[in-house]
Order: structure tokens, then C-alpha cells, then sequence
């Protein structure tokens, strides 16, 4: 027997008779992840000016290179020229890389080094230009004089602060009404320009740049900083250079040759392999080739989340900001990102000219990256 009672659809499509039943949370689906903020954590400090600066310094380079017009130095010759003499001093013993022979510098003028060839009973080699001269140190003569005083100058850098802010602003209607989802309207507008302001800091700190022309800021300048990406100059490699590997494609050879670069360029301890999506598929595919599962395993895994070399172990991180044919590779105790003092995000109300409340979310901050020969860059990947 059909039914003939009261039911729901007899009120019609519009249910006007029906309590609403609405879920209480709000799905959000719009990226805001900040990965590389996370790995980085908190400063220990701020910054007390809009520029601010950190000093930097070395110790006296022990490694040089030939620079000889005549391409090629025989055997036999005593002379040699190097890119920068004042490097060297009388006594020193000296190698040419890829070289067995030691030579010890008798002599220098300039940039031209006399030369003992052969010394210690190692036979003297043709050199070429362009090849690394290693010094191996200095040996003194007994109850010599000492040395003229050598030393290295202190380098200061820096970088500018950037504010980021966003307004927010509410009706006093939209305050008091009852609201499906939430308690507080404004405090829900807080929580999302917030979310947006910090997205946007991670993408500054790795994509940022400072302005041209006063990049201290003016009236009508504004004030930008330097991100990861602008500040990488020594160990910044592009597919295709002489001497990187072959291919676009991230792979082993490619991490290695620039881990190895940076070791033996500076005391940086790499920790942070930085990639876009794409990139990071690639470095799960290192150990595609070598996996193997029993006939009880029900779960594939690829996914790599350290890689560990002989010059260290990386975390990997993705974020959706990196360049996506880039890789950066990073000392992470060399970088950090700081606030001005008293201006890490935070809300400002603001007078209100009417009916409404609103107010500004706030923040100012930079990045310090010291060091930028610890730090590396891959760039012209392959993206597809």
C-alpha cells in the first residue's frame, strides 16, 4: 500500500519546513603551507633597523691558479704566473692539481713566482694554464726573521626589511549577526590574511629582490628584500655549463658535483636540499631502480625524505614557492629570518569612520643569509 502521510518532500524543493543542517567547519583548499619556515623555526633575534647587517670574514686562501699568456709552462721552466702572487710567500711548497710534481717558491715578483721545479725528488711536469695551484704551507729557516704580517678584512652585508601588511575590515551588521561556521567574523578575517601573509613571506624569502635604485625605500620606493635565490652567486650552476653533468634532468651526478663544489669551497655543512614539486618526484626516482618487495607487501613507497652523501645529510623539502627548474642547496645555520623588533606579525586596530571595525595585520621582516659560498643553486632543470 502506498503511503498517503505527511512527508518531507510535501513542503516542495525549497523544505521551508526543515530545520538547515550545516556543517560547522569551513574547508579551506587554497595552498598556505610554509615548509621551509617550519624546517628554519623561530629566530633567536631581531633585527633593530630596517637594514640590517651581519659581518663576514675568511682566512687566508691557500689555493691559487696559473695565468700564463703562453697557455703552456714546459718543464723546464723556473717562472711561473699566477692570477694573484700576493697569495704566495718565499718557502712555500706547492703542488698544481692533477699534478704529482712539488715545487717550493724561491722568489716572487708580482705575479711571477720563481720556482724550484721538481723538489723533494718529484719530477717535474708540463702545466698549462688555468690549472689550481695548491699551497701546502710554508716552511721557515731557522732563526729567521718573522714574516711580514698577512690578514684578511672583514666583509659587511645585509639586507632590507619588508613590510607586509593587509587590511581587514568588518560591518557592524556582519559582527552581530549569527554566522554558520564561526563565532567571530573578524577574528575569522584575522586568520586568513594572516595565513596569506606568512604564504607570502616564505615565497619573498625565496623568490625576493631588492629594488635598483634606493632600495633603503622612500615615499615612493618600496622596500624589498633580498631572497635565497638573488643572494646565490658562487656555487649557482645552470645545465649545459662546462664541466656540470650532462642532461636536465635532476639526478645524483648533478647534487653530488654541487655538494662537493661547496665542500671544497667553504666549510658549509648543507643540510636543506630545497625543490618545487616536479624536482622532487625526480629525487624519489634515485632509488626506483634499486627497490624490491616481497610477495606480502601491499604498499608501494617512493618516497625519499633525506639524502645522505659523503658530504653530508640533506633533509628534503618541497614547497610550492621554488622555481620549478631549480634545486637550492642549503646550510640552514646560516640562514634565518628575522623580525624588526616589535613588528612580527601582529593586528592594529584602526579607528573606525563608521558603521564597521577594521584594522591592519602587520609584519616586518628580512632574511640573513650568511656566507652565500655555503650555500648552492641548481638552475635549468627540466620541468616536464
Amino acid at each position: 500500500m502506498a503511503f498517503t502521510g505527511k512527508a518531507t518532500y510535501s513542503a516542495g524543493a525549497t523544505l521551508p519546513e526543515l530545520a538547515e543542517d550545516v556543517s560547522d567547519l569551513i574547508g579551506i583548499v587554497s595552498p598556505y603551507e610554509t615548509p621551509l619556515l617550519d624546517v628554519l623555526g623561530d629566530p633567536l633575534r631581531s633585527a633593530a633597523s630596517t637594514h640590517h647587517e651581519w659581518l663576514e670574514d675568511s682566512l687566508l686562501p691557500n689555493k691559487d691558479a696559473i695565468d700564463d699568456a703562453s697557455i703552456s709552462v714546459p718543464a723546464a721552466d723556473t717562472d711561473i704566473d699566477v692570477a694573484n702572487g700576493d697569495r704566495f710567500q718565499v718557502g712555500d711548497q706547492i703542488q698544481v692539481e692533477g699534478s704529482g710534481e712539488l715545487m717550493l717558491v724561491t722568489a716572487i715578483s708580482s705575479d711571477t713566482l720563481t720556482i724550484t721545479r721538481g723538489y723533494a725528488g718529484t719530477t717535474a711536469e708540463d702545466l698549462v694554464d688555468g690549472q689550481v695551484v695548491n699551497i701546502l704551507g710554508n716552511a721557515a729557516l731557522e732563526g729567521a726573521d718573522k714574516p711580514g704580517a698577512r690578514f684578511t678584512n672583514r666583509s659587511r652585508l645585509g639586507n632590507y626589511m619588508q613590510i607586509l601588511t593587509a587590511a581587514v575590515e568588518v560591518s557592524g551588521t556582519d559582527i552581530a549577526a549569527s554566522q554558520l561556521g564561526l563565532s567571530d567574523e573578524l577574528d575569522c578575517q584575522k586568520q586568513e590574511r594572516l595565513r596569506e601573509l606568512v604564504r607570502d613571506l616564505e615565497n619573498t624569502i625565496i623568490n625576493g629582490g631588492n629594488p635598483a635604485s634606493d632600495p633603503e625605500g622612500s615615499s615612493t620606493v618600496r622596500r624589498t628584500m633580498k631572497g635565497l635565490v638573488q643572494h646565490l652567486s658562487s656555487n649557482v650552476f645552470n645545465t649545459g655549463d662546462s664541466g656540470f653533468p650532462t642532461g636536465t634532468d635532476l639526478d645524483e651526478d648533478k647534487i653530488n658535483y654541487v655538494l662537493r663544489k661547496i665542500w671544497e669551497n667553504s666549510n658549509g655543512n648543507v643540510d636543506l636540499i630545497v625543490v618545487g614539486g616536479f624536482q622532487k618526484r625526480k629525487i624519489n626516482g634515485f632509488l626506483s631502480g634499486s627497490r624490491s618487495y616481497d610477495s606480502a607487501e601491499t604498499t608501494y613507497r617512493d618516497m625519499v625524505s633525506f639524502y645522505e652523501s659523503d658530504f653530508g645529510v640533506c633533509r628534503i623539502v618541497t614547497t610550492r614557492w621554488m622555481p620549478q627548474d631549480a634545486a637550492m642547496l642549503l646550510d640552514s645555520s646560516r640562514i634565518s629570518v628575522l623580525p624588526l623588533a616589535g613588528r612580527s606579525f601582529h593586528f592594529k586596530p584602526l579607528a573606525s569612520g563608521g558603521d564597521y571595525e577594521c584594522g591592519e595585520l602587520i609584519g616586518e621582516y628580512t632574511l640573513e643569509l650568511k656566507n652565500e659560498a655555503a650555500h648552492g643553486l641548481i638552475r635549468g632543470l627540466s620541468t616536464s
